[in-house]
Parts: structure tokens; sequence; C-alpha cells
């Protein structure tokens, strides 16, 4: 089977786990990249193809984007990416690492084993839930955790979750895609790799949209919250 198949494949499973959630594509796809291409080529390509998972959902759910919910989210991420770029690169990165992925995975565990009743959170949280994913993005690649728990304290429905999330993963994004451009991190080859992926992320995340449509609100959560858990579980083993 060629690398260009199996990556089709893999962006394909990739594809319906976030239409399914709204994020959650690089978690199913860059273990199999990395298996198959080198991570400065699956990195970029992860982020195109995310660019257009997340276009997709945005303009699914458009009815339900509500620009006064994003805006502090990514008012919050612009200096959480200067300052994860500033501070954590002297840091210890497998240690925080370690210790970010644990708390990702106890918070999961802890609503999925002890059902908490709900609490509602206020908006200026945002800032601080934006602020986080800019520092962990800019330093790990993994940034999504602090804005997906954020929405789940909410008190939001499943789509106005699902909406927010894939709009602000698209505007955030666009901004790390130029960066990969200007650097020169998206080469010819992740171009061919993301043209020969691309119909596979589309009927991905069509599929997934098509069961989302499907899913109560209770079940939704729960997918958040394993989906949560396994992104914990991967940073501290991968960290290691």
């Amino acid at each position: 089977m060629s690398n260009s198949l199996i990556i089709a494949l893999i962006f394909l499973a990739a594809g319906f786990t976030q239409g399914v959630s709204g994020f959650g594509s690089a978690l199913v796809a860059m273990p199999f990249l990395l298996l198959v291409i080198d991570v400065k080529i699956a990195v970029p390509l992860c982020i195109l193809n995310g660019l257009v998972i997340a276009f997709y959902l945005s303009v699914q759910l458009r009815r339900y984007v509500e620009w006064r919910k994003i805006w502090p989210l990514l008012i919050g991420c612009v200096p959480g990416i200067i300052a994860g770029v500033w501070f954590l690169k002297e840091a210890d990165n497998d240690w925080i690492q370690v210790l970010l992925g644990a708390m990702i995975a106890s918070y999961a565990l802890y609503n999925l084993m002890l059902k908490p009743a709900p609490r509602i959170i206020k908006g200026g949280w945002a800032y601080v839930a934006g602020f986080l994913t800019g520092v962990i993005g800019s330093a790990f690649s993994a940034g999504g955790p602090p804005t997906i728990i954020y929405t789940t304290l909410t008190g939001w429905n499943k789509d106005d979750i699902k909406a927010t999330l894939s709009s602000f993963f698209f505007v955030s994004g666009v901004f790390i895609a130029a960066a990969h451009v200007v650097t020169g991190l998206t080469t010819i080859v992740v171009l061919k790799y993301f043209g020969q992926s691309v119909l596979a992320v589309l009927t991905g995340v069509w599929a997934g949209s098509v069961c989302y449509d499907k899913i109560k609100q209770k079940t939704y959560m729960k997918i958040i919250l394993n989906l949560l858990l396994a992104m914990g579980v991967m940073m501290i083993f991968r960290s290691w």
C-alpha cells in the first residue's frame, strides 16, 4: 500500500472524528502519520487538512456561530502564542507536557466517573482559555484542550460548542498555516500529500457530521470527555 493511500485513509478517519466531535483530527492523524512520514511533513499537513475540516464545519454550523463567543478566545490566544514561544522554549518541555497531560486526563476522568453537577462559568474565562491554548499550542502543537474544557463548562448546547470550536480552530489555524508558509515548512511534498488526501478528509468530515446529527447532548459530552482523556494520555506518553 502506497504512502499516499495510507495518508488518505488516515485523514478519512481523522475527518470523521472531528465531524462527530468538532475537534480531534490531529489526535487521530498524528500518531499514524509519523509511522509513514517525517514530523516536519506531518505537522503542516495536519494543519492544512485541519483547516479544511474546520472551514467545512464552520460553514455547516454558521447559523450557530456567535463571534461574541469566539473573539475573547482569539484575543487571549495571540499573546498566549507569543508567551509560549518566549517562555516555554527554555523550560523542561517534557515535564510540562506530562503535567498538562495529567491535568487534562484527570479532568476528563473526574467528569466521566463522578458525574459532578454542572458548573456554569463566566465569559471572562474565555480569555484565559484562549491564552492557555496559545501557550500550549506554540509549545506542543496540542493547544485545543483549554478551549474544549472551557466550552464544556459554559452550559451551551452541542451545536453552540461545535460551532465555536470549529470557527476558533479555523481562524487560529490560518495564523499557524501562514507561519508554516513563511518559515518554509509547507513544502511541495506537503502540498502534494495535501492534494492527495483532501477528498478523503472531506468525505470523513461529511460522514462524521451525519452521525453527529443523530447524537444526543449527553452522548456528545461523553465523546468530548473521552477524547480529552485520550489527548491527555497521549501528551504523557509522547513526552516519554
